[in-house]
């Protein structure tokens, strides 16, 4: 299915985008680093947020699936980039689990994670380190 997203370009460094099947809006802003005011999402912030988003989501598909609750699920990703060329270097995933979850359904929903298909797409050269973080445990 293809999915149609539309932009314009709203000055000082900042888009505007729009997608197509419901309407909703989205802004951007270059970074700080990269000649703008960082007011908003950079373009390579929102790649970082749909790989953590994405996972989510596969997760919520398996738990629903399995009848597991996703209740207090929650995930973090931290981008790194690099310059020459400037590029996404790395994206870290935490994903904070949901308690009590029993040994077959952890190993389920963590191959399920890593199949999105945002992780998937994005090049090889990309770390994408995942880490699941269960019980309150922390990093």
């Amino acid at each position: 299915m293809a999915v149609e997203i539309r932009g314009t370009y709203a000055g000082n460094l900042k888009t505007r985008l729009v997608h197509g099947p419901s309407g909703a809006e989205i802004f951007t802003a270059a970074p700080v680093d990269n000649q703008g005011d960082g007011s908003s999402f950079s373009p390579t912030d929102l790649v970082a947020g749909a790989l953590g988003a994405c996972m989510m989501t596969i997760l919520g598909i398996m738990a629903e699936r399995n009848g597991i609750s996703m209740e207090g699920v929650e995930m973090r990703v931290v981008k790194h980039m690099t310059s020459d060329p400037r590029r996404i270097a790395e994206l870290e995933v935490v994903l904070y689990m949901p308690p009590n979850l029993a040994p077959d359904d952890r190993l389920k929903l963590e191959r399920g994670a890593l199949t999105c298909p945002v992780h998937r797409s994005l090049l090889a050269e990309i770390g994408k380190p995942v880490r699941f973080v269960y019980d309150g445990e922390e990093l």
